[in-house]
């Protein structure tokens, strides 16, 4: 009788430990087949740019093509729900503007818990943005836009990606620092918003820097300044907004995310080929001509971390702000 118990405990052992180096060996393969990108805006924004340009340095590296799938709306959050609800084995993931994670889930009602429903993988870029206006604007730097605002209250407008994106936080810190008003219009990506500048329907925009900066150099937009601490190489004569008196600095970041319960291996393999191909030349001239930085070397704990730290931190700035949801 205890012949037959052992007998049988060891078969049973020994088919799960035959089981487990297949279920290894099928996440190290990955992948096998097409994967997909998710970007949560329109085409020809700055986050559908730089996913096409690190799908492009990332192919070689795992050898399967990358497709890129355009779901905007909601200031990222529709493409951010379609990640968060496809199956967890590293086929589908989500290049995220840092607000889609961050900020989203504080300006907008019925959000899912982004934190809970989302496995952060890496940052890929750092960057600041640009405040562009129409060029029949009669303004040249920020105070004389300033001062334009306060002759015509309520006049002027500026265009965003969505509630609650960098590009409207940095509109409202702007408008309260100067102390003017300002009417903002949300669009479904920065594209559509930066396109209605240039034709004169909307005044201003907080661009991110790569669907701006050649509309920039070939006077369709007017660059009247950067918002981070420093000016971008990319345009070395804009002044930042502090150099002119504003006390307001915006920043962002976009990163890779997979669903919640993708394997720890295969998100090991995600960072390690994306960290690979970031080296690429073609990659570091990318965000040269972009106008981007490359990001902190951050592990994937560490990147976790500092997904959690934002959170919390724009919980209570938000706040402060005032933005309602929507």
């Amino acid at each position: 009788m205890n012949d037959r118990i052992t007998r049988r405990h060891a078969l049973a052992v020994g088919s799960t430990a035959l089981l487990l180096p297949s279920a290894l060996r099928a996440q190290a393969a990955w992948p096998t087949s097409p994967i997909t990108f998710v970007v949560g805006y329109s085409a020809g924004g700055s986050t559908d740019i730089n996913a096409r340009e690190l799908a492009h340095v990332m192919t070689p590296v795992i050898g399967q093509q990358i497709i890129i799938d355009n779901k905007g709306g909601a200031a990222g959050s529709i493409g951010l729900r379609a990640v968060a609800a496809a199956k967890p084995d590293g086929y589908t993931l989500f290049v995220a503007v840092g607000t889609n994670v961050i900020i989203n889930p504080w300006v907008q009602k019925g959000m899912i818990d982004t934190i809970a429903s989302l496995a952060p993988i890496c940052q890929v870029t750092s960057y600041q943005y640009v405040l562009v206006v129409n060029p029949k604007v009669p303004a040249n730097n920020a105070a004389e836009l300033v001062a334009l605002a306060k002759k015509e209250p309520d006049k002027l407008t500026y265009s965003s990606s969505g509630v609650g994106g960098n590009n409207h936080l940095a509109g409202a810190l702007f408008a309260e620092a100067a102390g003017i008003k300002l009417t903002h219009v949300p669009y479904k990506g920065t594209g559509p918003a930066v396109a209605d500048v240039m034709s004169g329907q909307i005044t201003m925009n907080f661009s991110s820097l790569p669907p701006a900066v050649s509309q920039i150099k070939a006077g369709t937009l007017k660059a009247l300044a950067v918002t981070g601490e420093q000016r971008v190489k990319s345009l070395p004569d804009v002044p930042t907004l502090k150099e002119q008196g504003i006390d307001v600095v915006v920043t962002s970041w976009q990163g890779l995310f997979a669903p919640a319960k993708t394997p720890d291996a295969i998100l090991d393999k995600i960072e390690k080929d994306a960290k690979q191909a970031m080296k690429d030349p073609k990659w570091e001239e990318a965000l040269a001509r972009d106008g981007l930085e490359q990001p902190p070397d951050r592990t994937r704990a560490q990147f976790a971390k500092f997904v959690q730290d934002e959170h919390t931190f724009w919980g209570n700035k938000l706040k402060a702000l005032n933005i309602e949801m929507e």
